[in-house]
């Protein structure tokens, strides 16, 4: 079977997509850095395009043209007679070119292109997408495969909680510190993730908000220890619990002033993971209601620092006053 003539990658899985064209280069061998060319589809014209997938190999025997951003430009209606030009080009490539149109956003099924991709023998199609929170214990595991490791499924859980399929790269830079940690002798475990994952601690606290705005106050308690367990410091644990309740505060006010969910990462500089997570767990309180235990929280540290009580006793006042 004849092996296609160009590549169209698409999707929000920018990790995924980018290692994919990486895979690619790898296959153009030693000469690969002398036989690619990069264009801006966003700015590039049809004899940009033409002229680059003309043009013959250096000592080799293929040569690769990365586009990036030009069907979703073309997909806008406009410049008609370009579409039709770049659809007589993807059906007359050279043997010797192997174009790749990379977009980062999502296609219409009718698009032009996506057709011509999806039933030429000429061209393949991949669309992009993370995993979904319910798929992604599975794919931390097989990534922890890929780079040689070993990994318990609770552990994949743990790290799938704590950072979210929001950030794949960031995800795959984690578990490749798990994994040289831990080595290939035995399986990275809960107590790992713990240890060596900073946004554990950060789903921790969520756990700690979540249990009090439910007003599970025997939840609560039990997160709180958890914590105090594994050696965090009583004051810290109450300024992350301040952090979240002003996060919190935040996204509801921004709510309430009509903002979508989808802008609230942007306005914020937040984590899109996180801000989700700040949304759900705002619906649980009025505004009013996080008015008075910001207050409250406040109070509590004030009263730390004036020495009128301990942070432990502090922490355990919060937890009642909140849980009941």
């Amino acid at each position: 079977m004849e092996s296609p003539r160009f590549y169209l990658f698409y999707g929000s899985d920018e990790f995924t997509r980018s290692e994919a064209v990486a895979e690619l280069r790898r296959r153009m061998g030693e000469w690969g850095e002398w036989n690619t060319i990069h264009l801006d589809g966003r700015t590039a014209t049809l004899e940009d395009l033409r002229r680059a997938c003309d043009t013959a190999p250096f000592l080799a025997d293929r040569r690769l043209v990365l586009v990036t951003g030009l069907l979703a430009r073309l997909g806008r209606g406009k410049e008609r007679g370009f579409l039709d030009g770049v659809l007589r080009l993807l059906q007359t490539l050279p043997e010797t070119t192997r174009l790749v149109l990379v977009e980062e956003g999502d296609l219409p099924e009718d698009h032009p292109v996506l057709r011509l991709a999806a039933d030429g023998e000429a061209g393949f199609v991949r669309r992009f997408e993370p995993p979904s929170p319910e798929a992604l214990p599975g794919w931390i595991l097989g990534r922890v495969r890929l780079h040689g490791g070993k990994m318990e499924r609770a552990a994949a859980a743990r790290l799938a909680q704590a950072v979210g399929p929001g950030n794949l790269r960031l995800l795959d830079g984690e578990i490749r510190k798990l994994v040289t940690y831990v080595g290939s002798e035995r399986a990275i475990t809960v107590e790992d993730v713990d240890r060596l994952v900073p946004y554990v601690q950060q789903a921790v606290i969520f756990d700690l908000v979540d249990a009090l705005g439910e007003r599970e106050g025997r939840r609560a308690a039990q997160v709180l220890h958890r914590l105090l367990d594994a050696g965090e410091n009583p004051l810290g644990i109450l300024a992350m619990v301040i952090r979240q309740f002003r996060l919190i505060l935040m996204v509801k006010d921004l709510t309430r002033r009509g903002e979508s969910p989808a802008a609230i990462p942007r306005l914020l500089d937040l984590h899109p993971y996180v801000a989700r997570k700040l949304h759900a767990q705002s619906a649980n309180f009025s505004f009013a209601q996080l008015e008075h235990i910001y207050r409250y929280l406040l109070d509590l540290d004030l009263s730390i620092k004036t020495g009128e009580i301990t942070p432990e006793a502090a922490l355990d006042l919060l937890v009642a006053g909140l849980g009941e």
